[in-house]
């Protein structure tokens, strides 16, 4: 048997509706958006491009700071959404609040699978980094001052321009 709802009802569970597919599809904005950042980031790290990564990284804090907060409204939004009953009410032109929690899932899927494998690009650059400061070799190192001539007697000439 069909409840009737008065229009008070029916207004409050669209502007739930409303309001909690409005703040899901800002995090489906915000996951492509980091999404793009961190495949983005993928190339700068095989590029070598250390102040791209450094802006990278902030940009990317700063976008999962958003996420973060979208998520702490998003939560309590939901739990309305589902106790309301608005889940039953669908306008005919608009996407189903349950496809968007799908392409959001798989948006969330592919983050942490683009940042895993940035994770382990940079693991695998910063053991070539190691690699390459041990390898390294300090000329002055026999040597008991940095100002000490080697046993050469050559001098050095140095060219000023004034």
């Amino acid at each position: 048997m069909e409840q009737k709802i008065s229009k008070e009802e029916l207004d409050e569970r669209v502007a739930i509706l409303k309001k909690f597919r409005m703040l899901l599809e800002q995090q489906r904005k915000k996951f492509q958006e980091y999404l793009k950042v961190l495949e983005s980031q993928e190339n700068k790290i095989a590029e070598e491009d250390s102040d791209s990564l450094i802006a990278h990284s902030e940009l990317e804090a700063q976008i999962v700071q958003g996420i973060g907060s979208l998520q702490k409204v998003i939560v309590p939004m939901q739990e309305l959404y589902n106790k309301s009953g608005a889940a039953f009410y669908n306008p005919k032109e608009a996407l189903p609040v349950s496809q968007i929690q799908d392409d959001l899932s798989k948006l969330q899927s592919q983050v942490l699978a683009q940042n895993e494998k940035n994770r382990s690009l940079l693991k695998v650059r910063m053991v070539q980094l190691k690699k390459q400061i041990s390898d390294f070799r300090n000329p002055y190192r026999s040597l008991n001052s940095i100002y000490a001539q080697k046993s050469s007697s050559s001098g050095t000439r140095i060219q000023i321009e004034v």
